[in-house]
Formats: C-alpha cells, structure tokens, sequence
C-alpha cells in the first residue's frame, strides 16, 4: 500500500514526522519520498502488504495524532 501524506500548514519540522513514521512502521513499512513547495509539503510511505489496510491506516493515524499534526494532515491511499 502507498500513502502520500499532505500537510498544510505543518506546525512542526516535516523531518520530525518522518522519523516518527520510520520508527512506527518498522519493519512493515518505511518513507520513500518526500517534498516541499507553495506552502504544502508531503510524505510517501510504502506499507508492506503484510500488514492490513485498517491496521496501517489506525497506525499512521495515531502517530499523526500524536505528534499534533492530523488535523493539518491529508491521507491519499493507494492499494
């Protein structure tokens, strides 16, 4: 599964949402890409196929919550 992760107004480092999505996902996943501009930045995190869609999605959700930044936060999912 693939998830790209905008964030509009991210009130924190986008260097520090990612460590937090390497730390949670390991090993079933990991953050491959990333990229800033006209006020919008984004993450892409690749979720092994092992661990399912509801599962990832409530985890990636709680470290958003977490760190302060789901609000800020937009989810694109592809299987």
């Amino acid at each position: 599964m693939f998830v790209e992760i905008v964030f509009v107004g991210l009130p924190i480092d986008r260097d520090e949402v990612e460590e937090a999505l390497e730390a949670a996902f390991e090993p079933d996943g990991e953050v491959t890409g990333a990229g800033s501009g006209m006020g919008r930045c984004h993450l892409d995190l690749e979720i092994a196929e092992g661990l399912g869609t509801t599962a990832a999605l409530e985890r990636l959700r709680a470290v958003l919550s977490d760190l302060g930044v789901a609000d800020c936060a937009t989810l694109n999912v592809s299987e």
